[in-house]
């Protein structure tokens, strides 16, 4: 068996830009178990419970310092009309869900619901309002309902409702893949619509807005551009108009085509790699909306959103295809580390990142039982997220990174770098997340440490005996993070050295002297 080397150069003491721990957020829509069977299992559920929200879920995600979730969609946002979803639950109309499995849904988790959640969970709220089938005044109201206080319509509505206090919602989304399922529009049309939007989405008392305009479609650049023009002049130094505050866009890591994606659990070393690839894709796509951004906003004003993001496989076999319920293995927790690599080196410019989605559907956090509605597991992924938790608003450093051995061709023209490390500091200590993405072939990296000394490391890791390993309710904890002790000092003290197995995720965390 060969061993790939390498070393990778860390300052200490050379801080970077801060990571947000915004771009650990999470994504619930009404989709599948997400909501409905998954957060919401509604106030005479036997599954403990507050006002109707699953309390073992809650505390599971708050143990993830989960910082921001977003609702109600995805495409679901824009055909959702917040006030079926507010008042007395046994009146709120039914509505049907076209987009996903064409179910009817009872407007039982609504508004009041939703904020509920966000309380529970100790996360700020991320509302996408609806641009495909709204009108502004819809959105305008829903925004007073929510986040203005004294005496106006929608706050004697909101008074109505049992809510006397306004709530804090600074993340509003001003619509959803508005090149798609959001309205099939163009650019250009779209950019005078979210001009509309962002003006009557107003700041009320002081909560202000963090208006975040629906962006691209993986690399199209030239959306992202034409949403850069409504603020500012190619090249101009000013600041840009304040009309939306980041602009967005989604990517999904999709291995096969998207008729045929592939088993989320049941797939050869070949398609191992092409995930990886795939995911490796981000950082590009990251890079060029940067890019373009750079052109208009060089002073980095206006924050990038990558609010979807995350694995997509073909459902599991026996559930509803609209339902997009698929399990989470290995592979899916590594294509997690290497993205929050990639989002760290970003942190300048990108400022918030939503997984799809948190339960029961695509890439989720957790997973709970159709069988027994009372059972659920945390998935690979989830363990990523609880290992890197401390990377939250950190300051990133950079990793000089020099490897050796071969690289992993993927297709004929295509190499994938197999080892991916990222690091910060926050309150006097150093995380340093490393992954080995080789399915096969072990890593030795030694970690040069410079400009500090470093007290006594602490390690953990998350493996198993192959990529396509998963939790199951039989075996909940087949893929859960345990002490490593493949990580020891250099001969001179200053350094540490890593012996990562394959397909392995692990963190090195110590304080710094």
């Amino acid at each position: 068996m060969s061993v790939r080397r390498g070393t990778a150069i860390i300052n200490l003491d050379i801080e970077g830009p801060a990571i947000s721990r915004h771009l650990y957020g999470h994504f619930a829509e009404h989709l599948g178990r997400c909501v409905y069977g998954g957060f919401w299992v509604g106030e005479d559920s036997p599954i403990p419970n507050e006002g109707g929200i699953r309390l073992d879920i809650v505390e599971a995600l708050r143990a993830l310092d989960i910082p921001n979730l977003r609702w109600p969609g995805g495409c679901f946002a824009d055909e959702y009309h917040w006030m079926d979803g507010i008042g007395p639950r046994d009146e709120r109309p039914r509505m049907v869900n076209t987009h996903w499995g064409n179910v009817e849904e009872n407007n039982h988790f609504g508004t009041h619901e939703f904020m509920a959640l966000c309380e529970l969970l100790g996360a700020e709220p991320y509302i996408s309002g609806n641009v495909g089938s709204g009108t502004v005044r819809e959105m305008s109201e829903w925004v007073e309902y929510l986040t203005r206080d004294g005496d106006s319509p929608m706050v004697r509505l909101r008074k109505a409702n049992g809510r006397e206090e306004s709530w804090r919602v600074r993340f509003w989304g001003l619509g959803n893949e508005t090149w798609g399922c959001g309205g099939n529009m163009r650019a250009e049309a779209y950019a005078d619509l979210a001009r509309q939007y962002a003006t009557y989405c107003r700041d009320h008392g002081d909560n202000k807005l963090y208006r975040i305009a629906a962006g691209a479609a993986g690399d199209d650049y030239v959306w992202t551009e034409a949403l850069m023009k409504q603020l500012n002049h190619l090249g101009c130094q000013r600041q840009p108009r304040p009309l939306y505050q980041a602009v967005s866009f989604h990517h999904y890591t999709v291995p096969g085509t998207w008729d045929a994606k592939g088993s989320a659990t049941d797939f050869t070393t070949d398609d191992y790699y092409r995930t990886m690839a795939a995911a490796r894709r981000i950082d590009e796509i990251i890079a060029g909306h940067a890019a373009v951004m750079d052109c208009y906003d060089p002073g980095k004003r206006v924050g990038l959103v990558c609010d979807e993001w995350g694995t997509w496989f073909d459902v599991e076999p026996g559930t509803n295809p609209g339902f997009l319920h698929q399990q989470n293995a290995m592979r899916d927790a590594l294509v997690a580390s290497l993205h929050f690599d990639i989002f760290h080196r970003h942190a300048d410019r990108l400022v918030m990142a939503n997984i799809a989605q948190t339960v029961n559907v695509l890439q989720a956090m957790i997973l709970t039982s159709e069988d027994d509605p009372a059972q659920l597991l945390l998935t690979p992924t989830y363990h990523v997220f609880e290992m890197n938790r401390r990377h939250q608003d950190a300051a990133s450093l950079a990793v000089h990174l020099r490897t050796e051995g071969t690289t992993r061709r993927v297709g004929e023209d295509q190499e994938l770098e197999t080892v991916s490390i990222s690091a910060s500091v926050r309150d006097g200590a150093v995380l340093i997340s490393l992954t080995n993405l080789d399915a096969e072939e072990p890593a030795a990296l030694t970690l040069d440490l410079r400009g500090r000394a470093i007290g006594e490391a602490v390690s953990r890791i998350l493996t198993a005996d192959s990529p396509q390993a998963h939790n199951t309710y039989a075996d909940p904890a087949a893929v859960a993070p345990r002490p490593f002790d493949g990580v020891t000092r250099t001969g001179d003290g200053t350094g540490l050295r890593v012996e990562l197995p394959p397909h392995s995720f692990a963190t090195v965390e110590a304080p710094l002297l």
